[in-house]
């Protein structure tokens, strides 16, 4: 999997889904930190592969910046 450097990111904080996997729908496009589909990445996060996900509300789904730089960094090794 080849995946796009962490150095842009904030040192703590949180991710919202096409943050990380991008979206190049949007204006101006997002690139993606992980590229791989949404439903690839719902699926890891079953698994066990991604990190769980953060609950920010009822609608509202987020990850935690140090656990998205922690998986670029053991994936890039």
């Amino acid at each position: 999997m080849e995946l796009m450097t962490g150095s842009t990111l904030p040192e703590t904080g949180f991710l919202r889904l096409p943050q990380i996997v991008g979206d190049p729908g949007d204006r101006p496009p997002v690139p993606a930190l992980i590229p791989v589909s949404k439903s690839t990445w719902w699926a890891g996060v079953k698994s066990g592969r991604y990190p769980c996900p953060v609950k920010l509300g009822p609608r509202i789904t987020a990850w935690r910046v140090e656990d998205i730089r922690r998986l670029i960094q053991d994936s890039s090794v």
